[in-house]
């Protein structure tokens, strides 16, 4: 019976989780807190940015004090990013990185009241990673896979999950990494490292991987469990891209190569892993993990019967995966996550009350779904701040910017609204039960971490949410877990014959995901949106009353 809180803080994406006998009570980025994205500014990694509002409203949400917590789980351990004759007071990014985590225990007791440093853990960060996939999902055994860029000093784990215990099976070590080979063409593509990666995954439908055969060559398995990555000249494929310039298609080209490889490199790692395990199914987490075109060739073109993927799966999730571990290690049993719906929440007294201090016209309709489903048909965007926020980067139903998929228009109307490429997709739900009517591939999909084909009879039906490739990165709801975005989707389709929305975050470029309500209110009256549905209550803007504008 065991109080843990994780935390990440190394590379990016700072955030915390608490895990109470076994039980997860909550999780949070720090960006929700913050509003800085991704943690990164104004320094290029988040191993100077604890997480200690996430981590403070953790434990307030579990009712326990620092002084009450039996272990904090710290996902990064300094001492596996030593080697020998390594001098950590050198003044390079890895030495300060590695002192400073060293030293997280004391400045976790500064930020903590309280909390005894010596409850800190350290838990290897792609332990940490593959956690977050066996213990928090369905599947008991499971083989395990984390991808990613860098932890310590690997870039890749794999092994097999049984009773709660981790049985590593392979590991690589750097220089070489997947991961990383992705963020280098994500600079050299004009975008920014270790954030815009699934921009790359987006732009490469748009090109043919011509340049294929030279990444064969630079990049290969090495029989063992392993791969390597050689250094590759991207400039020889195409000049480096600027933010400003104009994608070219020779950019897109670039953009699908790598993605090609990168999804032939998961596969070969999987018939590795299956050949030793024999598994139905596999776990995944780390960076790569949220690359839903890779995750959707492996589930189809794969060895694994079943392929679940943690919601949080990039280095946000590794303060759940510490916990989990840790947890498991105090002995006590792990229970499964259920939902992402793990951050902050409101009552309906309080969200009132921000409506009254913002002084805005508002209503509370009879039903706020069918309210919103009304306004929906008649083209609105609506922003929907509904429960509890989501842990990991996408947005679930509980804040999102919901359109009517029926409209091709609505693609480029929302990515306006949002401040995006015209060129990334936004993706639909869809009833649980509806799903297979519409689209191809793994099902149910909770969590929009698999693109799907939609079935050629609905593409002309639903354009604004179908890809340049005829897919889409769906949601599936179910209406036991989530009876409020149910009851929008039935009522939209009463008034359409379209049992789809689009649902895409609720949030400006730039900036994350909205969390509490003065960012709802402020994204709201900051953007195009017609529509804010916060809770049982409904604005709208004053152009917008019912029917196109």
């Amino acid at each position: 019976m065991a109080n843990v809180l994780g935390i990440n803080a190394v590379f990016h994406d700072p955030a915390a989780a608490v895990v109470v006998d076994g039980r997860i009570v909550a999780a949070a980025e720090e960006e929700r807190f913050s509003r800085r994205k991704h943690g990164k500014d104004p320094v290029p990694f988040s191993t100077w940015e604890l997480p200690v509002q996430s981590a403070a409203w953790c434990l307030a949400e579990a009712r326990i004090g620092a002084d009450e917590l039996d272990a904090v789980a710290y996902s990064y351990d300094p001492s596996l990013a030593m080697a020998p004759g390594d001098d950590l007071t050198a003044h390079d990014w890895e030495g300060l990185r590695t002192l400073f985590a060293q030293r997280a225990p004391l400045f976790l007791r500064s930020e903590l009241p309280g909390l005894d440093p010596d409850v800190v853990r350290f838990v290897p960060h792609h332990v940490a990673h593959a956690a977050s996939a066996y213990l928090a999902g369905p599947h008991d055994p499971t083989s395990v896979m984390v991808l990613d860029g860098r932890g310590e000093r690997g870039s890749y784990l794999a092994g097999r999950a049984e009773g709660g215990d981790l049985e590593v099976l392979a590991r690589q070590d750097l220089p070489h990494s997947l991961g990383l080979l992705y963020e280098e063409v994500t600079a050299h593509l004009g975008f920014r490292r270790s954030s815009d990666e699934y921009k790359v995954m987006a732009l490469a439908s748009y090109g043919s991987p011509v340049f294929l055969d030279e990444l064969r060559g630079a990049v290969r398995a090495s029989g063992d469990g392993g791969f390597r990555v050689d250094p590759v000249d991207l400039a020889a494929f195409v000049k480096a891209r600027r933010p400003a310039d104009p994608l070219e298609p020779d950019h897109a080209d670039l953009a699908s190569s790598v993605q090609r490889r990168l999804e032939e490199m998961v596969l070969e790692l999987a018939g590795w892993l299956h050949d030793r395990t024999g598994d139905d199914a596999v776990a995944l987490a780390g960076g790569v993990a949220l690359n839903c075109v890779a995750n959707h060739r492996l589930a189809t073109a794969g060895p694994f019967r079943h392929v679940w993927v943690q919601p949080a799966a990039g280095d946000a999730g590794t303060a759940l995966g510490a916990a989990l571990h840790t947890a498991h290690a105090l002995g006590d049993r792990v229970q499964p996550m259920s939902s992402a719906a793990l951050g902050r929440q409101w009552s309906d007294d309080e969200l009132e009350a921000w409506l009254r201090t913002a002084a805005v016209a508002y209503e509370r309709p009879p039903d706020v779904a069918e309210a919103v489903a009304a306004a929906l048909a008649d083209d609105a965007v609506v922003a929907w701040f509904q429960g509890r926020s989501e842990f990991g980067p996408r947005a679930l139903g509980h804040r999102s910017l919901l359109a009517d998929p029926r409209r091709p228009e609505n693609l480029e109307r929302l990515n306006d609204v949002k401040g995006r490429e015209q060129f990334r997709p936004v993706a639909p739900m869809v009833l649980a039960e509806r799903a297979t009517e519409i689209f191809e591939g793994v099902m149910p999909s909770p969590y929009m971490l698999f693109v799907h084909d939609v079935r050629p009879e609905w593409r002309d039906r639903i354009p604004s949410v179908v890809h340049v490739d005829g897919t889409a990165r769906i949601q599936t709801v179910d209406r036991r877990e989530e009876p409020l975005m149910a009851a929008v989707l039935e009522g939209f389709e009463r008034r359409t014959g379209v049992p789809v929305v689009v649902n895409t975050s609720l949030n400006t470029a730039g900036r994350p995901m909205v969390d509490d309500p003065r960012d709802a209110l402020e994204c709201f009256g900051s953007g195009p949106v017609d529509v804010l549905a916060m809770g049982p209550f409904v604005v709208r803007r004053p152009a917008f009353t019912g029917g196109r504008r």
